[in-house]
């Protein structure tokens, strides 16, 4: 996986993620980072949250909005509750969060370093350090207000954190992983996930050398009040500002304001190899599962979503608005979190993790070969579109147990 894995648009959305689905996301997120853990290690798991498109990936299939800022917030709050409990087991550690959480970060990775036997000390400097380049060396218009900072028992770590421009109703994340870092100030980021806003001030590219050095050099020998006085002036200056070099250029996601889903924010071609896997490898593969009363051929093609992030490649999380076909959004956007579904997926997969950690692998394995088989349909099925798919989760959503931030379906609103 590229320590640059690309950017993204995020609208600036507000709210709070109600408790029903805040304790679901708490539980999902932990039984998918030990799925993920227990196939490919802890290291593959900084790695992944470290990739943005994989990160808004996560954070759909999970039930927020699929587009949102509040997935950065909400995939980092239940990663925080659901790996504290599982620290001992995993060698995971979940610090920091938004506001005053963010500013606790540094005491967090202190007393953590006094437990495992790293040195929490260096892990608090790195913590203010990341958070300095991107609110002082990268000026881009947003203002952070979330920083979270996973870290393994082994010293490694992923930075995630996000800034906002309420004036633009945007939000910008950015990406940091330890594996491969060698500067701090020399182009860094794993990922910077926001829209272009013109020329900014990346004081930490690393073709910014000379100029941090020129500016260094500047403050010993003209001193502060002199180069105060010389910026007043430039100010006001009719002449016009030489233009800045462009910014590297990442391959960045877009994601849209429509709150909807619409059948060009998803790639079909893969959404009808989840949906025939599950109806293909279901009944062989879960052939006990679906005689336990509740757990049916829609639980079997949420899997297939789950299963693919965990086992998926980079290169398949390109359209993270398909995730969130396997349980809705919070929102009622495509549908609303279908929440008998929602527990029987993680009833599933906490037994196949539990079974895998006693060495009985043929559950995980089970859904290893549902995302297989997802890769190998799509290249011929075929399927209804998106706007059918998403009309049958509402004619069903009542049985399902669908419900959103506007109440139960049924109720009247």
């Amino acid at each position: 996986m590229a320590q640059r894995a690309g950017s993204a648009d995020l609208p600036l959305h507000g709210g709070r993620v109600p408790k029903w689905l805040g304790d679901r996301m708490t539980k999902l997120g932990a039984v998918i980072t030990e799925a993920i853990v227990h196939h490919y290690g802890r290291d593959e798991f900084l790695r992944r949250l470290a990739h943005p498109f994989w990160f808004q990936s996560f954070g759909a299939v999970m039930g927020m909005d699929w587009h949102s800022s509040g997935i950065t917030t909400s995939v980092l709050g239940a990663l925080k509750r659901g790996l504290t409990p599982l620290s001992g087991e995993l060698g995971l550690h979940v610090c920091g969060g938004r506001g005053a959480q963010s500013r606790r970060t540094p005491d967090e990775l202190a007393a953590i370093g006094n437990r495992v036997g790293i040195d929490g000390i260096s892990l608090a400097r790195t913590s203010r350090l990341v958070a300095k380049v991107d609110s002082a060396a990268l000026q881009d218009g947003f203002d952070l207000y979330l920083h979270g900072f996973i870290v393994a028992d082994d010293g490694k770590w992923v930075v995630v954190q996000q800034g906002m421009n309420g004036d633009n109703r945007q939000a910008r994340r950015y990406h940091w992983l330890s594996e491969g870092l060698e500067s701090f100030v020399n182009s860094p980021h794993a990922a910077i996930e926001g829209r272009s806003q013109g020329n900014i001030v990346n004081l930490a590219d690393k073709r910014a050398e000379r100029s941090r050095a020129g500016q260094l050099d500047l403050l010993a020998t003209l001193g502060p009040d002199r180069i105060v006085r010389e910026a007043v002036a430039l100010a006001f200056s009719p002449a016009k500002p030489t233009p800045l070099p462009d910014q590297m250029l990442l391959p960045h996601l877009i994601m849209p304001a429509h709150h909807d889903v619409r059948e060009k924010d998803v790639n079909m071609k893969r959404l009808h190899g989840n949906l025939a896997a599950a109806a293909d490898r279901g009944p062989e593969d879960f052939e006990q599962l679906l005689l336990v009363p509740g757990v049916g051929a829609r639980t079997v093609q949420a899997l297939a979503m789950v299963a693919e992030v965990v086992h998926g490649a980079p290169y398949r999380f390109s359209d993270p608005a398909r995730f969130s076909i396997a349980h809705g959004g919070k929102d009622r956007h495509p549908f609303p979190v279908p929440l008998k579904v929602y527990d029987e997926t993680i009833k599933v997969m906490k037994s196949a993790v539990h079974k895998g950690r006693l060495g009985r692998e043929e559950e995980l394995e089970a859904l290893k070969r549902l995302d297989d088989q997802s890769r190998q349909l799509e290249r011929y099925v075929t399927g209804p579109d998106l706007k059918e798919i998403v009309a049958g989760e509402f004619r069903r959503s009542l049985e399902w147990g669908g419900r959103s931030v506007f109440g139960w379906e049924g109720e009247e609103r």
